[in-house]
């Protein structure tokens, strides 16, 4: 399974979207800042919105995809799923299983 997943800072903080084929190894990554750029800088490392998808063309395209949108758009599809804000990857093993 792949995923396309959206990154905050905090609640309406600054934004990050990625796509990875494992995902708790990829939040542990940023949260970490194993890997110098964006999300190590501005401090964005709360899981605060995930979507599986079948293959990693799929993640990677609905990644370019929501990387275009407006914030509002994006902040409305955090929302939706995760209407608190919470980070998801304290409970990630939980999520992927259901």
């Amino acid at each position: 399974m792949f995923y396309t997943y959206i990154l905050a800072s905090r609640r309406n903080g600054t934004l990050y979207t990625g796509s990875t084929e494992d995902l708790g190894v990829r939040v542990q990554q940023h949260k970490e800042k194993t890997i110098r750029g964006f999300t190590a800088k501005y401090g964005v490392d709360k899981l605060v919105w995930f979507e599986p998808h079948p293959s990693g063309d799929q993640a990677f395209q609905r990644e370019r995809r929501i990387k275009e949108w407006r914030r509002s758009w994006k902040l409305q599809l955090i929302e939706a799923m995760n209407p608190d804000w919470l980070d998801l990857y304290e409970r990630l093993p939980d999520l992927l299983a259901e």
